[in-house]
C-alpha cells in the first residue's frame, strides 16, 4: 500500500471503540445443502469443501479428477462461505486448471467471503493480487465497505474510501454511495451522514446520497434526523422532481412520529408547492401502516392526499388495503363502494379484492348482495376461497336459502379437493331440514361417488327421513353405496 501513511489504509492498528458498539451479527451464508438445482460438480466441490479439514482440501480435490470452468468456481464460491479457508484453498487449485484466468467475479467473491468472515488480512492480500492483475473495481471495494462495517468499523471501511485510488479506483460520487449505503444498511446512519459532511467539500453529494440516509433515518426510525438531513439536502441540491425516493423515505419517517399525519400533510403540501410529490410507494406502505393498526381517519386523510393533491391513480394494491381497513371495521358500505370504484380508475378487482368483500357481506348476513356478488366473481374467475365457501353454504342453509348453498357447493367440489366433508354433511343435513329430501339424497350420493365422507349421523338423518317418506329402498341403495364406497 501507499508509504504515505495518512492516506494508507491500516487494516492491523485497532480501531477506537464504536459509540454505540454492538457485537456483529452472525452471519447467515447460502449453503448447497438448501440451493434448488445446483449443477452434480458444483454439488459433490462443495460437499468436499464442507466436509475437509483445510490442510487436506487440496488434495481431495486433485484425487476427485474434477475439470472446472469459470462459471463453476463462481458457484460453488458462492456456496462456500461458511468455510473459507477451504473456498481459499479451492480457489487456488482451480487456478493450476483455468492457468490462473480466473474471473474478476471470482476474485470478487474471495474478497467478499473473506471479508464477511472477518478475516480483514487475508482479504487485503486478496485485493492486492487483484491489483496486480489490473481487476479491482468499485464492486470490489463495494463489498471491503460492507464488509468492514458489518462488523461495525466504519472507520475502516471510511479509511478505505480514501485509498481507493491507489488500487486505480476513482473516488467520486458513485463510489461515495456505495459507502453511504454499507454504512446506512447496518443502521449506522449518524456515521454515514457525519462523513458526508466531512466530505462534501471534496465530492458533491447528489440526490442519491441524501436518499440513502433518509432511507436509513426511516429504518432507524429518527424523526429529528430526518428533518435535519431533509433540510440539508434541499439547500445542497435542492428541489427535484425525480427525487422521489427520498421524499418516500422522509414522510414514511415522519408518519412514525409524534402527530405523524399532521407533519406529513404538511410536507406534502410544500412538496406540492415546489412542485415535487411523493410516489406510490410512500403511499402504499402508510396506508399498509393504518390498516394494519386500523386507523381509518389515518387512511382517510392519506388517500384524499395521494388522489385529490398528487394526483396519484390507486392501482389494485392500494385499494385491497383500503378495503380490508373497511372490512376489519365493518364499514360495509365504505368496502362496497371502493370495489365499485377500482373500476373506473383503472384499477381492476382480483382475488383478494373479491374474497374480502365476500367475508363482510356474508359475516353480515348481506346474503342477496353475497349471492350477487358470488356469481360475479366466478364469472371473472377471482373465485372465492375455501374459506369463505365454507362460511357460505353455513349462513345459506342457516337462513333457509338452500338453492344458493347448493350453488355454492357445486362451485366447492369442482374446484377444491380436501376438507369438503364438515360442509358436505351440512349442506345435506340442512337440505333434509328444509324439506328437500330429494335433493338430500343426491348430494349425499354425490359426496359418496367423489369419496368425501358422509358421516353416520347424516345416514340416519337420512334414514329417518326416507322411513318416513316410506322410500326405504331409496336408503337401502344408499347404505349399500355408502358402504361399498
Amino acid at each position: 500500500m501507499a508509504k504515505n501513511k495518512k492516506r494508507s489504509h491500516s487494516h492491523r492498528s485497532p480501531s477506537p471503540p464504536p459509540r454505540n458498539p454492538t457485537p456483529p451479527r452472525q452471519p447467515i451464508f447460502p449453503s448447497y445443502q438448501t440451493t434448488p438445482n445446483i449443477q452434480p460438480k458444483v454439488k459433490l466441490l462443495c460437499e468436499i469443501i464442507s466436509t475437509t479439514p483445510s490442510s487436506t482440501v487440496e488434495a481431495l480435490l486433485e484425487g476427485a479428477g474434477l475439470r472446472v470452468t469459470q462459471p463453476d468456481v463462481e458457484n460453488v464460491l458462492k456456496l462456500s462461505y461458511s468455510f473459507p479457508s477451504q473456498a481459499v484453498k479451492f480457489f487456488r487449485w482451480s487456478g493450476y486448471q483455468l492457468q490462473h484466468q480466473h474471473s474478476p467475479y471470482s476474485w470478487n467473491l474471495v474478497v467478499d467471503l473473506l471479508g464477511k468472515n472477518g478475516l480483514f488480512d487475508a482479504m487485503w492480500d486478496a485485493v492486492k493480487s487483484m491489483k496486480k492483475e489490473g481487476i479491482v473495481s468499485l464492486a470490489t471495494f463495494a463489498s471491503v465497505f460492507s464488509s468492514y462495517v458489518s462488523f461495525d468499523k466504519v472507520r475502516e471501511a471510511i479509511l478505505t474510501f480514501e485509498v481507493m485510488e491507489q488500487y486505480a479506483c476513482v473516488r467520486d460520487i458513485v463510489a461515495l454511495n456505495s459507502l453511504l449505503s454499507a454504512i446506512c444498511r447496518e443502521g449506522k446512519t449518524i456515521d454515514g451522514l457525519e462523513f458526508l459532511r466531512v466530505i462534501k467539500s471534496r465530492i458533491r453529494p447528489d440526490s442519491d446520497s441524501f436518499a440513502i440516509l433518509l432511507e436509513g433515518w426511516e429504518k432507524e426510525a429518527n424523526v429529528s434526523l430526518a428533518k435535519e438531513t431533509f433540510e440539508e439536502m434541499v439547500m445542497e441540491i435542492g428541489w427535484d422532481p425525480g427525487n422521489v425516493p427520498a421524499y418516500d423515505s422522509f414522510l414514511n419517517t415522519l408518519i412514525k412520529g409524534k402527530d405523524g399525519i399532521n407533519e406529513v400533510l404538511k410536507y406534502v403540501d410544500v412538496l406540492q408547492e415546489k412542485r415535487c410529490s411523493p410516489g406510490m410507494k410512500f403511499f402504499k406502505e402508510v396506508l399498509d401502516g393504518f390498516q394494519k393498526v386500523g386507523d381509518v381517519r389515518g387512511a382517510e386523510l392519506i388517500w384524499e392526499t395521494m388522489v385529490g393533491k398528487v394526483g396519484i391513480r390507486p392501482d389494485t394494491e392500494i385499494y385491497n388495503l383500503m378495503i380490508a381497513l373497511y372490512s376489519s371495521k365493518n364499514y360495509m358500505d365504505m368496502a362496497k363502494k371502493m370495489l365499485d370504484e377500482m373500476v373506473y380508475t383503472g384499477a381492476f378487482p382480483d382475488l383478494q379484492s373479491y374474497n374480502l368483500l365476500f367475508h363482510l357481506l356474508i359475516k353480515n348476513r348481506k346474503l342477496k348482495d353475497a349471492s350477487v356478488l358470488f356469481n360475479e366473481m366466478v364469472k371473472n374467475e377471482c373465485f372465492p376461497s375455501k374459506a369463505n365457501c365454507i362460511a357460505a353454504v353455513k349462513i345459506f342453509i342457516d337462513i333457509g336459502d338452500p338453492y344458493v348453498a347448493i350453488k355454492v357447493w357445486k362451485f366447492m367440489i369442482e374446484n377444491y379437493d380436501s376438507e369438503l366433508e364438515e360442509t358436505g354433511n351440512l349442506l345435506v343435513v340442512g337440505l333434509h331440514d328444509a324439506k328437500l329430501l330429494p335433493e338430500a339424497v343426491k348430494y349425499a350420493e354425490g359426496m359418496i361417488e367423489k369419496g368425501i365422507k358422509v358421516t353416520y349421523a347424516t345416514l340416519s338423518k337420512l334414514k329417518q327421513g326416507l322411513s318416513k317418506a316410506r322410500k326405504e329402498g331409496v336408503y337401502e341403495e344408499l347404505l349399500r353405496k355408502w358402504k361399498s364406497s
